[in-house]
């Protein structure tokens, strides 16, 4: 049964006993409060899908607003690809092609300083979510991930791994004047000092062939048919995602994604049998999302009835 999260900011604004999202397996929620709190009288967030049967959700709003109002140590993992900051009107190579490196308005750069404080709110906002023992794990490149690195520090995150992942098929440097791009840091931190995460050593040593497995994991880029609907322009391959809910959840935990783009999370997750709920501000990449996981979850149900 859903119940009402109280916080002190929000208790004295509104009290009522009526709930905002129905109810679902997936133990995560926001308070009533945010009907009225801190938006002008309107609500942060809207369900864009809702599928109890699946434990699957995604939310349409600001990452940080929701997870601020939504139920403490509630999930248990999470997965970020937050903004990089990299749309500044460069340009980069795709398909043999000179093309432009801008995004969108939420990747443009407004300063390092807010960039920053920006990185620090959000993280924040997710390690109140998460369980005692949960893990979060960001990605980035090294425009973004040592602020990532240093603000998880300074909020008391137990830093565990940073993950390098190698890209197979990386294009090429246009400039010729730096290294060609092929990597991404993936930083896998614990809530705190205290937590006993959750690791899958054994099935990690075992995929990799019966010897540890090491930080550095390569992997092509997203196939093809993982852009069928369409893409989001940082998109990541199911595999990457596979292999660390794999590593760090059990079958039935909640996993999360505050910045969920085209939901590979989402589907990585249904594939596994791990609930999800996903939150983006983009009404393009829900509807990308939607049909991703619909097809994942129509995909599934096939092979059950084969």
């Amino acid at each position: 049964m859903l119940k009402i999260k109280k916080t002190p900011k929000t208790a004295a604004i509104k009290k009522s006993s009526k709930y905002l999202l129905a109810e679902n397996p997936v133990e995560f929620y926001i308070s009533e409060e945010t009907a009225t709190y801190g938006n002008n009288g309107n609500k942060p967030f809207s369900i864009n899908y809702d599928n109890p049967k699946h434990s699957t959700r995604l939310l349409k709003g600001n990452c940080i607003e929701i997870l601020n109002h939504a139920k403490e140590n509630s999930v248990d993992m999470i997965f970020a690809d937050p903004p990089y900051f990299l749309s500044n009107g460069g340009i980069t190579c795709h398909a043999g092609k000179m093309v432009s490196v801008n995004k969108g308005k939420w990747d443009k750069s407004k300063g390092v300083q807010e960039n920053h404080e920006f990185t620090l709110e959000w993280l924040k906002a997710c390690q109140r979510v998460l369980k005692p023992n949960g893990t979060i794990w960001v990605s980035g490149t090294t425009h973004i991930i040592h602020s990532v690195g240093f603000a998880m520090q300074e909020l008391g995150y137990k830093i565990l791994n940073d993950i390098i992942w190698y890209k197979r098929n990386a294009p090429p440097n246009l400039s010729c004047r730096y290294f060609t791009h092929s990597t991404e840091i993936v930083l896998w931190a614990a809530k705190n000092a205290k937590s006993k995460h959750y690791f899958d050593y054994r099935l990690m040593k075992e995929t990799n062939k019966g010897k540890q497995m090491r930080n550095v994991w390569e992997m092509s880029s997203p196939k093809s048919e993982e852009k069928k609907f369409g893409k989001h322009p940082t998109q990541k391959p199911v595999e990457l995602l596979k292999r660390i809910i794999l590593a760090s959840t059990k079958e039935n935990d909640l996993v999360l994604d505050p910045f969920c783009g085209s939901s590979t999370t989402g589907v990585a997750a249904m594939l596994l049998n791990r609930k999800y709920v996903g939150i983006e501000l983009d009404d393009e990449y829900l509807a990308l999302s939607k049909k991703r996981i619909e097809q994942t979850i129509r995909e599934k149900e096939s092979k059950l009835h084969l």
